[in-house]
């Protein structure tokens, strides 16, 4: 297979993980290896060219040390040679160690990593030095026109590029120079820096736990493979025409992510307005990829919107079941020994989130509930002959799961009155910001398992209430968004969400028929995004075993991740050069 086949494929594998991303790495996998364009035998080889170019480098003023012959990473053709990077540049040192005194106006500008971009030095917002200070920074690191910058400390390390700039300007040690010398066409030895090779032999040596960084020594101690001058520029012009041709694809797939992710919002939309059956299709069809999450989203939020299912005149009215519920929920509590929430604000037109039909109402959860507690703060242990206990980290996608689970004994004070019920809802009322207000519903029996202090509790009366449904809504956008986000409280790094502001949250009510034909339906297209779910990654995960398999096709290479290693290298990272300098 040739490479102009393999980007003929791409609709195949377009799907793929970062599918452009991978093509760039393997065009300059394929540049490093002289896989990319033929072979010369007329040409000057790469030996002939180092031996009549003196090496002359400098590693911060001491001559680079070529005493031991480089190893091969894989193998490269005859007249290629491995060489040290030293070998072919003049100079390889970083700007100033001492951040000097600089602002937006002065006598020569000064350059650090956040001006370093992949097109250039970018000169906005430049900041400027003295001509004293520049003097003595730029006697050892004097960047010219067409030298090659890297940046070697920072989040950005291991971005390389070309200087574009012609007048003289000073740098900081965050960035390196590399002055490429007659042995090597500056252009080549930029893509190669930006190689899967190159980046793994300098950030795999990386120091610094807070900041990255590579040194110096790393740098020079890194392999290059070299080939003859006429190829290497061959070679760049094959890797411009290639990378050209990844932009283009690039564009092309952001065009066709643009246009369906409208026809996605036009089918939520759709069914938003209609929500039956005939629409489903359109929320669903595969070529609209709308993402899960968004349709889960859409779905909680048609359902509390009571736009899910039909409403059916013969239900009896949520007015009536809230004023019935009034008179029953004392005697529910009383029967059930436990004490309703006390003292929950009134209900007013101005506290209602959104439009519901009108056989609905709007109430508060403290309303509602039977009980809203905390739970216990007993010291939990992993023996599983005791009770279990659940925490923050078992609610998960509006249920509890058994996972990671800890005890405690049945005789704490905390039991029996906090063990659960079946449909108890558990609310998560500390943590990071995004994950206080999680809800999820226990589906155990009754008087097995407890909860951990840093959970609320829930309990809705089963005869009068489906709490299935409020463990939807309030794991709906809109509970999120307009009851629990304008009331966290940050404290000491963590956010916290209290019972009080809890039993105050507003809720619809439903009629009790139609809170059960919601949860059914809500099930029923849940599991549908599901079902998609596991195509899409299916769909992913063959366009990526595609991808890799065209790719091993066209090198006769393994693709280990960001390498490529070639399927015929025994002796590993360290083995045997074919050539060296």
């Amino acid at each position: 297979m040739t490479e102009e086949t393999f980007f003929e494929k791409f609709d195949q594998f377009a799907d793929a993980p970062d599918a452009v991303a991978k093509m760039r790495e393997l065009v300059l996998d394929l540049a490093i290896q002289g896989r990319l364009v033929s072979q010369n035998a007329e040409e000057e080889t790469a030996h002939s060219l180092l031996g009549r170019v003196a090496s002359t480098a400098k590693t911060r003023g001491r001559v680079s040390s070529e005493s031991v012959e480089p190893n091969a990473a894989f193998p490269i053709p005859s007249t290629w040679a491995w060489v040290r990077l030293p070998r072919v540049l003049t100079k390889l040192t970083d700007g100033t160690h001492h951040s000097p005194p600089n602002g937006p106006s002065g006598d020569f500008m000064y350059v650090t990593a956040k001006n370093i971009k992949t097109d250039g030095v970018l000169l906005h917002g430049i900041t400027y030095v003295s001509k004293k200070v520049h003097d003595e920074i730029y006697s050892r690191c004097d960047p010219s026109f067409g030298d090659v910058l890297y940046i070697k400390d920072g989040a950005t390390t291991g971005i390389a590029t070309i200087n574009q700039v012609k007048e003289p300007f000073s740098m900081l040690s965050s960035v390196a120079l590399l002055k490429p010398s007659e042995a090597i066409f500056n252009r080549y030895l930029l893509w190669a820096m930006r190689s899967p090779f190159f980046y793994a032999e300098t950030r795999g040596a990386m120091k610094g736990a807070a900041i990255t960084r590579v040194t110096l020594s790393v740098m020079a101690a890194s392999l290059l493979p070299l080939p003859p001058l006429a190829e290497q520029k061959r070679i760049v012009a094959k890797v411009d025409e290639l990378m050209a041709l990844c932009d283009r694809l690039e564009a092309q797939q952001q065009e066709r992510e643009t246009r369906h992710a409208a026809l996605a919002r036009a089918s939520l939309a759709r069914f938003a307005d209609a929500p039956n059956p005939a629409n489903l299709p359109f929320l669903f069809h595969p070529s609209y990829a709308i993402p899960p999450a968004d349709l889960r989203k859409s779905i909680l939020t048609l359902a509390v919107q009571g736009k899910l299912v039909p409403q059916d005149p013969n239900d009896e009215p949520a007015e009536e079941l809230l004023a019935r519920l009034e008179l029953e929920r004392a005697n529910i509590a009383k029967e059930q020994g436990v004490r309703p929430p006390k003292n929950v604000p009134p209900l007013t037109a101005d506290n209602y989130p959104h439009d519901i039909p009108e056989s609905w109402q709007w109430s508060r959860i403290g309303h509602l509930a039977l009980v809203i507690d905390y739970g216990t703060s007993q010291k939990a242990d992993g023996d599983s002959s005791k009770v279990p206990v659940y925490r923050m980290g078992n609610i998960i996608g509006g249920r509890l799961v058994d996972e990671n689970l800890k005890y405690v004994d049945a005789s704490i004070d905390d039991l029996p009155g906090l063990y659960l019920k079946t449909n108890d809802i558990l609310f998560n009322r500390t943590n990071s910001y995004e994950l206080v207000g999680k809800a999820g519903i226990y589906t155990g029996p009754d008087d097995m398992a407890t909860f951990a202090s840093y959970l609320i509790r829930i309990r809705l009366p089963n005869t009068l209430l489906f709490p299935v449904f409020y463990s939807v809504a309030m794991n709906a956008p809109y509970y999120r968004q307009t009851q629990i986000e304008p009331e966290v409280v940050q404290q000491c790094g963590q956010a916290n969400f209290n019972g009080t502001k809890l039993a105050s949250t507003v809720v619809p009510l439903p009629p009790l028929a139609e809170q059960r034909r919601i949860v059914a339906k809500v099930e029923q297209l849940m599991a549908l995004v599901d079902a998609l779910e596991t195509q899409l990654a299916a769909s992913r995960a063959t366009a990526a075993n595609l991808l890799s398999a065209l790719v091993a096709e066209l090198t006769g290479t393994r693709h280990t991740g960001k390498v490529s290693v070639p399927a015929t290298t025994t002796t590993g990272r360290r083995g045997r050069p074919r050539n060296s300098a």
